[in-house]
């Protein structure tokens, strides 16, 4: 079996292509990282070392990596005899890569099994992302791509901090992690892949990783900046922060519940679990790491409008998020362009039309005044 797997970074290596390795799959790892990709085929294995309850070291082979960026005849030729193809190259870098699985689905064999196709991304539905971009860059002149692929929505969740300088290919991860994949378009033929969770319906699972296991994340890293915390787990060591994630978290748990039906109880759990493994300390989490890229992180759908704008419309007024919002847009990092992009906006335009264009609000949601507020308070122009 082989797979074909878009994104050889710590993420790719310590999560994603250790489960494929699991499952008795070559992993082609394709990257545009040159310096990576040489490292890969140069190495005959590497290790994930998984920290915290249960601690182990886990080794994988039977790999080899392509520079999807000046191999592509060769990344194309791989995903044409393929089984499966992953990504974990982020939502926005998606379209990106499309082109190149298009073309590997136009060359694939008449009759061959479907490939299975799977974007393992911090986004919501992000397979659906992939197969749009997919579909708009199949060649016309191809065989219909109907029945060449299967598309699958996953929920991915596994904290995979910046790595100690001289790990090279290691990777240190948390021992927990979750997979989920819907179980629908596979009809019966799903991949076996140790560790997946397959689901009827993928909606809640998404949800409830992202709005509390991105969400909480997030917002330990906002209010640890604040604080002048460098490390994730020593801001959740601070009573103060520790209150406000927790307080987040209570308004996403009730939307949770309330929304998808999720017992209380479960919830909870679900939470605990959370705050103990951001408060791990083999975990060399910072809050910048955490923390860039803001404007992805405050936008329509994503972990903190996303939930907020829901209690909103449902009549509840949810402050905790909001000062956490308000977090984020105080996070000041130059050596993060998003972060920069942030401040920028902030410096430049109105109040309204920042609030506007950062989050993707009308001033006619019942959010918006909120936000607006976090806005006005930060005082930046003049």
């Amino acid at each position: 079996m082989r797979a074909v797997h878009f994104g050889a970074g710590n993420i790719g290596r310590g999560f994603v292509g250790l489960l494929l390795h699991q499952g008795g799959f070559h992993v082609v790892f394709a990257d545009v990282a040159e310096a990576l990709i040489d490292q890969l085929r140069a190495a005959d294995s590497y290790q994930v070392h998984t920290v915290g309850e249960d601690s182990a070291t886990l080794t994988v082979d039977d790999f080899s990596a392509l520079n999807s960026g000046t191999a592509e005849d060769d990344v194309v030729q791989e995903i044409a005899g393929a089984d499966v193809v992953t990504t974990a190259v982020g939502p926005n870098i998606l379209r990106f890569v499309a082109p190149v699985i298009a073309r590997g689905l136009a060359a694939r064999a008449d009759g061959a099994a479907p490939l299975q196709v799977m974007a393992c991304e911090n986004a919501i539905n992000a397979t659906d992302l992939l197969a749009e971009e997919i579909r708009k860059a199949y060649p016309a002149d191809a065989p219909a791509l109907e029945g060449r692929a299967v598309f699958a929505n996953t929920a991915v969740d596994r904290i995979v901090p910046n790595q100690e300088p001289g790990q090279g290919l290691d990777v240190t991860v948390e021992t927990f992690f979750e997979w989920a994949v819907e179980r629908g378009p596979f009809k019966g033929a799903e991949p076996d892949i140790p560790g997946v969770t397959w689901v009827e319906d993928l909606a809640p699972y998404i949800e409830r990783k992202l709005f509390t296991v991105n969400t909480g994340h997030a917002t330990s890293a906002y209010f640890g900046f604040a604080a002048g915390h460098e490390k994730i787990s020593d801001a959740l060591a601070d009573p103060a922060v520790a209150a406000k994630v927790r307080a987040v978290l209570e308004e996403t748990k009730a939307l949770l519940v309330a929304k998808h039906g999720f017992a209380e109880a479960e919830q909870e759990a679900y939470v605990q679990k959370i705050l103990t493994r951001f408060a791990n300390p083999y975990l060399p989490d910072t809050v910048v790491r955490v923390g860039r890229a803001p404007l992805r992180k405050l936008s329509r759908h994503e972990r903190f409008i996303g939930p907020a704008a829901e209690l909103a419309e449902r009549g509840t007024t949810p402050s905790a998020l909001l000062a956490a919002i308000g977090a984020a847009l105080r996070f000041r990092v130059p050596e993060d362009q998003e972060s920069v992009q942030l401040e920028e906006i902030l410096r430049t335009e109105e109040p309204l039309e920042a609030v506007r264009r950062i989050t993707g609000l009308e001033p006619d949601h019942p959010l918006f005044p909120g936000v607006l507020a976090e806005v006005e308070a930060l005082a930046v122009k003049g």
